[in-house]
This record gives C-alpha cells, structure tokens and sequence, in this order.
C-alpha cells in the first residue's frame, strides 16, 4: 500500500484496468445478443426484458456517479422501453468512462478524491474504495447473468458464453498490456 493507505500506482492501474474489463463483457454480450432477444417477453410476471436490464445497468451507474461523484459529468439516461441495443452500447461505453474516472479518483491521491460511494439516496455512504469497485463489478455481473439465462429462456442463446472468462484476450481488447495482475 502506498502512503496514507492509498493503494500503489500499480494495484491501482490493475483495479482500474479491471473495471474496464468487466465493462468489455458487457459490450461483447450486446454484441452477440440477436436483436430478436432485445424486447422479447421473458417468461413470468413483471419480468424485465433484456433491453430493460442494461438500461438499469447504466442508470444505476448514472445514479452512483450523481450521488458519488457530482462534480463528474453525466451521461445520458436511458429510457428502458425505448432505447435500442446500439444506445445502450453506446450508453454502458459512457457510463464505464464516468466510473472509471470517479474509480481513479476513489483510489488515487488526487486534490477532488472521492471520499464516499452513495449506492442509493437510502443507503448508508461507504467508504470510497475496494468494497465500492467490487459492488460495481458484482452489480453488473448479477444482471450479466440475467441476461444470459433470459436470451437462452426466449430462445436466443448468447454465443458468447466462454469468450467473457479469457481475461488475457479481454485485456488486449482493452489495449492493456499486463493482463490480470
């Protein structure tokens, strides 16, 4: 650990790099997603459809950075029962861009340090730093998950299954040269 209890340059360059990775799954999931599968009516009641679950992702992450992070700027919201899979790409790509900074704020030294993580305007603030990028990575994976099973339950099967756990290929498409630390 650096000074203060700071993480090191490098760990935190890893943790940051990891961000992005998580966020690359996301893409190479809209990628493969067949736009039949965008609106379809999963199975249940009050189930959400796919384009609803990514649009959450990214208005969860506008949420975190509005109540975070103010001084960052904000992305667009999406509207869940509008968008298409290109906006919410686009969107995620964004939303990912705005977390990171606050994430490199959140771990680094800097003069305007993210000092909280505000996950809701009812929960209680955390301390800014490796629980807040865990929760963010575990968010997004939970509904990765989701949106997994619900292409497979509306007959659209996501042929991306093992290409999201190649981390070392991830991290070149991120333009990371390390790979996972």
């Amino acid at each position: 650990m650096a000074r203060a209890g700071l993480p090191t340059a490098d760990f935190r360059q890893g943790l940051l790099e990891t961000y992005a990775v998580n966020d690359r799954m996301n893409q190479i999931l809209l990628e493969r997603l067949d736009p039949s599968a965008w609106r379809a009516k999963p199975p249940g009641r009050n189930t959400r459809t796919i384009a609803a679950i990514f649009a959450h992702m990214h208005n969860v992450r506008r949420k975190w950075l509005r109540l975070s992070a103010p001084h960052l700027k904000l992305p667009e919201q999406l509207d869940r029962t509008r968008c298409t899979q290109q906006q919410a790409r686009t969107a995620l790509a964004k939303s990912a861009l705005c977390c990171s900074e606050m994430l490199a704020q959140a771990l680094g030294p800097t003069e305007n340090r993210v000092k909280q993580f505000r996950r809701d305007g009812w929960a209680r603030p955390w301390p800014a730093g490796a629980a807040m990028l865990s929760y963010m990575i575990v968010h997004d994976a939970h509904h990765r998950g989701q949106i997994c099973m619900l292409a497979h339950q509306v007959g659209f099967p996501i042929k991306a299954g093992y290409e999201i756990w190649v981390w070392e290929k991830l991290w070149r498409q991120c333009g990371f040269s390390g790979g996972p630390q």
